[in-house]
């Protein structure tokens, strides 16, 4: 038997429940890669009728994803696993992220289900009556308009709103997808036992019980007391009745919840033993991890001790350290704006344009420029602004070689005031590096 258990080397899986598809990576205990897989929702999982993973609505505005469709991808990826050759029984935990403020909704009588699956079945076809809701919201949601302005309303305003939950509200915050949910189906609302986050969602899969929300997803809904990590009953009051029992108590991020459920022991030969670890967001796993869905949008991502919630951004908790905070700030003019100024200023050439950067003096000789093609989320503004030395607004344009390096220092020098808004610390370590 020595040799076998020598074989038998522990692996970790970790699972990613993003917009377009399902991924999964199995690692070793040198944190060395040795399996990979993922399934394409639309490609591999044709008969939901999914565009880039999602249902965009006839109102432009609501977007969301078939539920069924998430659970079915697993299915599939663990059968190609197993079809593989994986060795499910080296696999001592698993944890994984999901795509942030998405929500599912349980029926009544869907634990019993869950807990009791039969391991002849796929999950899919088990769980096909449980969910209340099949069509789940998710992150690119924004029809909530009025949600959320009664929740700032009920809270004393965006401010004082912020100042509780870490954010003021958001279309895509799940308080205000539930508020929604509540104010146009109440009955289906009442039907629904358990409400999860897409990543609570997919640990609750694995653990064959309803998975708790972590402290750090749980800070993108509008209902956490990022303080005291507890739900703010105000919050849910304003959003539906009896909210605070279809959540369950908020946990840590890096909380063991539990092992696997016998179901997949039964079916794929996981080690009964398998410990599940809560799930994440992406967007905190992202800030352990880097890796996303926002291709198009600058994401900055700010480990902070002494957090000053504002109206722009969001403070979320630690997923690392349950102490600390982290910050997450969006803005749209990102990669896109460069590639437009790099077509204008530099025919197109990234080498060239690198060439045009170094070819100028940091600072630019005091010409700066703010570039939004597009209407930013931080600040609120669109169009070109131009200033020169004297601090003159200039209309015209810049030389290229001063074009392309007001918009590199200009992008740079917002994130870095937007930062220090909210309470992010530039040391004088960092200064002179």
């Amino acid at each position: 038997g020595g040799l076998r258990r020598a074989m038998a080397a522990p692996c970790y899986l970790g699972w990613d429940f993003s917009t377009q598809q399902l991924k999964v990576i199995a690692i070793d205990e040198q944190l060395r890669v040795i399996y990979e897989d993922n399934v394409h929702f639309d490609k591999d999982l044709p008969e939901f009728k999914t565009q880039g993973g999602v249902y965009i609505h006839s109102d432009r505005l609501t977007v969301t994803s078939p539920v069924l469709m998430w659970v079915k991808a697993l299915d599939m990826i663990l059968e190609k696993m197993k079809s593989s050759g994986f060795n499910f029984s080296h696999v001592r935990a698993l944890s994984g992220a999901g795509q942030q403020h998405g929500s599912v909704y349980w029926k009544k009588g869907s634990i019993e289900i869950l807990k009791n699956a039969s391991s002849e079945l796929p999950l899919h076809q088990a769980l096909k009556d449980c969910f209340s809701v099949s069509n789940s919201p998710i992150w690119m949601d924004s029809s909530t308009a009025s949600q959320c302005s009664a929740l700032e309303k009920a809270m004393g305003g965006a401010q004082h709103l912020a100042s509780i939950t870490g954010s003021r509200a958001h279309e895509r915050f799940t308080g205000n997808q539930i508020a929604k949910i509540y104010s146009q189906n109440p009955e289906v609302y009442m039907q629904t036992e358990r409400i999860s986050l897409v990543s609570s969602f997919a640990a609750s899969l694995f653990l064959g019980s309803y998975a708790p929300i972590d402290y750090s997803d749980g800070s993108g809904m509008n209902l956490l007391q990022i303080w005291e990590k507890v739900w703010s009953v105000t919050c849910l009051d304003a959003c539906a009745p009896g909210l605070e029992e279809k959540l369950g108590c908020p946990v840590p991020s890096h909380s063991v919840l539990g092992p696997i459920s016998p179901y997949y022991s039964q079916r794929y030969g996981f080690s009964p033993d398998c410990k599940i670890v809560a799930f994440t967001g992406d967007n905190p796993g992202e800030m352990i991890m880097r890796f996303s869905e926002y291709d198009y949008v600058d994401t900055l991502f700010l480990w902070i001790q002494e957090p000053a919630p504002a109206l722009e951004g969001h403070i979320l908790c630690n997923p690392v350290d349950s102490r600390t905070y982290m910050a997450l700030l969006c803005f749209k003019n990102g990669s896109l704006m460069r590639e437009r100024i790099r077509d204008d200023c530099a025919s197109g050439s990234w080498d060239e344009f690198s060439k045009a950067l170094s070819s100028t003096a940091a600072g630019n000789n005091g010409n700066l420029g703010f570039y939004f093609d597009v209407m930013e989320i931080i600040p609120e503004a669109v169009g070109i602004h131009r200033f020169n030395r004297d601090n003159q607004k200039v209309v015209s344009d810049f030389p290229k070689e001063v074009e392309i390096r007001a918009l590199i220092e200009g992008q740079f020098m917002a994130k870095r005031i937007h930062a220090e808004k909210l309470g992010y610390k530039v040391s004088k370590y960092d200064e002179k590096a």
